[in-house]
């Protein structure tokens, strides 16, 4: 599922700049321009999420697509990031000793770190309005996309001294879900007179039914056949790198 989104963002980035190199000017008139961004978001859980996880961060690439008339069309993937995994000790209390500790092979106590990971891609639509802006290309944005969300919780044991943790056997205490996804995007994009100085910001909520992808869980001493609803609250920023040409400011006289 993520190669074919990078793949898309891929074909996008080849095809599209060939399609907008008109010269334009971007000052008086609203342009239709395509557009690549790279963008980082900090999240914060909602639903059955934050049961499980605590705040974390996203990056990933984007293109968008603009209009004459200002509509907007996008696709992006974003790979989720977080040090914040909820009741980390009792993952592994059916392996632990009443302290809390994993023994390791060599008899002592296992170094065993615990991180949220995960990845969305979504597509969809959105409107640009032209307020607040230097000209008719920037302005308030809305946007609601679609797509996929997947998370879990990555154990590492430097060394791979814990068999208990090892191989397949980790799979067991990852809780590896994914399912689709809505997100709803409220902000602003700034498309500048210059290339160098575009970007957007903002706010958005994605929602996202998922499902355990493991045959067992460890912990639970059983299989997670429940869907949960995840929520992720963020505050979104990227840069946005434009293709056009700027119209010529040279005039000549008959």
């Amino acid at each position: 599922m993520l190669n074919k989104i990078l793949l898309i963002l891929a074909f996008c980035a080849f095809l599209q700049p060939l399609k907008s190199t008109a010269q334009v000017n971007l000052r008086d008139s609203s342009i239709a321009v395509s557009m690549l961004y790279p963008s980082f978001a900090f999240q914060v859980p909602g639903g059955d999420l934050k049961d499980r996880f605590g705040t974390s961060t996203s990056i990933g690439p984007g293109f968008m697509f603009k209009t004459k008339n200002n509509w907007l069309l996008a696709a992006e993937a974003g790979f989720i990031f977080g040090s914040d995994v909820k009741n980390e000790q009792s993952i592994l209390e059916n392996i632990s000793t009443k302290e809390g500790w994993v023994i390791d092979g060599n008899g002592t106590y296992a170094e065993i770190h615990m991180y949220e990971r995960g990845f969305t891609g979504m597509a969809g639509f959105g409107k640009l309005f032209p307020v607040f802006g230097p000209n008719p290309n920037s302005g308030i944005m809305l946007m609601l996309k679609g797509g996929y969300l997947q998370h879990k919780i990555r154990i590492e044991n430097p060394g791979n001294t814990a068999a208990q943790v090892a191989g397949d056997y980790k799979k067991g205490y990852d809780k590896l879900s994914d399912g689709p996804a809505l997100n709803e995007f409220f902000g602003y994009m700034y498309l500048g007179n210059s290339r160098i100085a575009s970007f957007f910001g903002g706010i958005s909520c994605t929602q996202s039914w998922t499902r355990s992808r493991r045959i067992y869980d460890f912990h639970d001493m059983k299989k997670d056949d429940a869907v949960h609803l995840d929520l992720l609250y963020e505050v979104k920023l990227g840069w946005i790198i434009p293709f056009y040409k700027r119209a010529s400011r040279e005039f000549y006289y008959n």
